[in-house]
Formats: C-alpha cells, sequence, structure tokens
C-alpha cells in the first residue's frame, strides 16, 4: 500500500468527483461513477447475515458477450468503476476472470467482493493484476466460528486463509497496486470474533481488516438489534489497536453508531445516479434493496435483454432516479437500514440543504486510493 495514499474505509470519496456533482446539479444526465454488481446470482456460501435472500427476482445468465457488451457501454457513457459484490459470489462465474480483465483494459477501475473459495493460488495469478481491490468476506476468526458464522464445512477457513497468504504473496512478489482486504460483518452476537479476526488478519498480512455492521432490510428481516453494537464498542477499540505501520484494522463506526434506519439524516435518496447496483441476474436497479419482484416498479430494465447504454438513456431509468430524489420518496420509512449509498446520500443531501458544500478534500495533496469506487 502506497503510504502517501489515504484508503478511505468509512466515508465517502464523492468529493474528488465535483465534475459529476456539478452536472447532476444542472439536471444533466450523469453516468453512475461506481456500479456495483454480480456475475451471478448463485452462492457457494450460506451466510447467516446474507442481505440477498432478500433479493429474489427473474434469473437470467449474464454471458461473456453480455458483460463484455455491458463493460463497453460502460466505459463508452463514462463509469469509472466496476465492483462485483452485489447479490452473487462472481468468482464462481465462468466469465468471472474474462470480465475483469475486460473492464481493465478498456480502462475501468475493476474489484471484488468475495469470499475467496475458488481464488486458488492460479486463479489468482490471473486475475490479480487487472484488480484495484479484493476484499475477502472473511466474518470469523476462529475456524469452528467461521463454519457456523458462514453456513460452509470448517476446511473452508484453512482453504481461504491459505489463499489469502497466496494473494498476499503474489502481489508483494510482483510489486502489484491491488489492495487486498478482508471484511466481518458483524452481527451483535458474534462479538467473540472480533480479537480473533483483528488477530488473524494480523498473521495472513493484508493491507485491512474491516469490520463494519450488518444491513438489514425495511422490515427488518434479519432481526438486527442496532442498539446491541453498543456493548461491543470497547472490543471493537481493542482490535484497532493490532494495527501496524502495513496492516490497518479498520471499523465503520460511522455506520455502526448510526444504529440502523434511526441515524438516516436525510429522506431523499441522491446517490443511485452516483453509484448503481446491479443484481447478478442482470437486473437494473437504484439499489440492492430493491431488486425483490415486490419493488418491480424501481426496475429499471436487464443487461441480458437490452445494451446498458440504452438503458441508461430511457426515460424510465430518469424516471426512478428522480422519483427517489423528490419529496414522494423517504429513505426513512422506505430503505433497508445503513445501505451502500449511505455515505454518498449524506454528503449530497448535506450539500443540497447547504449544511456542508461538497469541496475537493486535499489528503497528503494526492488523490485517496480506490478514487473510482465513491
Amino acid at each position: 500500500m502506497k503510504e502517501h495514499q489515504e484508503l478511505i474505509l468509512d466515508g465517502t470519496k464523492i468529493n474528488w468527483h465535483l465534475d459529476r456533482v456539478s452536472k447532476w446539479e444542472n439536471g444533466e444526465r450523469i453516468a453512475p461513477i461506481t456500479i456495483d454488481m454480480a456475475l451471478t446470482r448463485a452462492c457457494n456460501y450460506s451466510c447467516g447475515f446474507c442481505y440477498a435472500m432478500f433479493q429474489e427476482n427473474d434469473r437470467k445468465i449474464i454471458t461473456q458477450k453480455i458483460i463484455f457488451d455491458f463493460l463497453e457501454d460502460c466505459a463508452e457513457i463514462g463509469v469509472k468503476g466496476i465492483s462485483f459484490v452485489s447479490d452473487g459470489e462472481s468468482t464462481i462465474s465462468p466469465v468471472f476472470i474474462d470480465a475483469c480483465k475486460k473492464g481493465y483494459e478498456l480502462g475501468l477501475s475493476m474489484a471484488v467482493g468475495t469470499n475467496a473459495f475458488v481464488l486458488t493460488k492460479n486463479r489468482l495469478e490471473e486475475v490479480l493484476p487487472y484488480l484495484t481491490y479484493l476484499r475477502v468476506n472473511f466474518s470469523a476468526g476462529e475456524r469452528k466460528r467461521y463454519s457456523e458464522i458462514m453456513g460452509v464445512k470448517e476446511t473452508a477457513f484453512d482453504r481461504v486463509c491459505q489463499n489469502i497468504k497466496d494473494m498476499v504473496a503474489i502481489k508483494k512478489r510482483d510489486n502489484l497496486p491491488v489492495t487486498i482486504g478482508m471484511q466481518m460483518v458483524l452481527m451483535p452476537q458474534d462479538g467473540d470474533q472480533i480479537i480473533p479476526l483483528a488477530k488473524l488478519g494480523k498473521e495472513l498480512r493484508p493491507d485491512y481488516v474491516i469490520i463494519k455492521h450488518c444491513t438489514d432490510n425495511e422490515d427488518g428481516g434479519l432481526g438486527i438489534d442496532y442498539n446491541a453494537y453498543e456493548k461491543l464498542y470497547p472490543l471493537l477499540k481493542e482490535a484497532e489497536n493490532y494495527s501496524d505501520s502495513d496492516y490497518k484494522v479498520v471499523i465503520k463506526w460511522s455506520k455502526i453508531k448510526d444504529k440502523g434506519n434511526s441515524g438516516r439524516s436525510y429522506q431523499r435518496c441522491y446517490g443511485a445516479p452516483f453509484m448503481l447496483q446491479l443484481s447478478g441476474t442482470g437486473l437494473v436497479a437504484p439499489c440492492g434493496a430493491l431488486f425483490n419482484e415486490k419493488y418491480k416498479k424501481f426496475h429499471i430494465g436487464n443487461i441480458c435483454d437490452q445494451r446498458f447504454k440504452d438503458i441508461w438513456k430511457s426515460d424510465k431509468y430518469w424516471e426512478v432516479m428522480n422519483y427517489l430524489a423528490s419529496p414522494k420518496f423517504n429513505a426513512q420509512k422506505m430503505c433497508a437500514s445503513l445501505c451502500l449509498q449511505h455515505k454518498v446520500n449524506e454528503a449530497l443531501d448535506a450539500h443540497v440543504k447547504g449544511k456542508a458544500t461538497l469541496k475537493l478534500k486535499q489528503t497528503n495533496k494526492t488523490k485517496p486510493q480506490h478514487i473510482n469506487f465513491v
């Protein structure tokens, strides 16, 4: 990791995209800066905290042609970063490595969030040169608890630990710019794994371990008690102390302390045009919380049926985006807790209201890492 470049993991980088903010304020139809998507709805894990179970929609297959056309459209209209995260395990898609390479060759920043089970050494050798970051979803520090929390056999823990060691070694050997991280989605009842994970990360040596809240849907389907995080604050602060010069333990304090929707200061959703999400079915919707079939009025199109640039240019796309930004929509009542666009929304809402005008931030006189992932 380049020491002179800040790694922002608990905030937003919208301040470095003021040209697009200005166009949006002027009513122009802007391309998303970042698109968060999956290449499939399938997954080889069954994590207890998985939000994707609430996102079922009509499944279609994203083939190589479809993803290549999509990436070409993104580069053409001005998208800057594509992160394969969303509602499926993209690494098990047969088009995963080709998609990362194609996006990179088109000038897009490419990234992935993954359980890393299939990312063994040979596949890592193929894909790491094309990635801006690789984040491993790893929500426990002990073998047995990893199995319980992530819904897999205990042997998966050993395999993924080895895969992390290999990715760290390949990065070091080839001096690759990719950032490698581990991420714990913390449910309050799993606080016993905070310190074991901080210690494990210090052994495996990724660039960072991040511990974040668990997002729940608008109906509280996962039953997250957001007030229960408070009793874990001492453990979270202790975990931060495992950081050293080349390894950081980062707690997403801002969202954890927001305590779900009670901490949402805004009612309008301004973030979706800047940070769009796609389902692993190819569905284009403003965000993952709206993938489910019951939110069909927010479903804009599908890249398996239509070119993305045509979907983006359509009246339907902008009708949905404008509705989310209108008085008819109330994010405090109609949205999942602490969504992907939350920090972008906070910044844009404060900007629109004149409470905190967006200005270009100067961080050691250089841009932060992963600038295309807002």
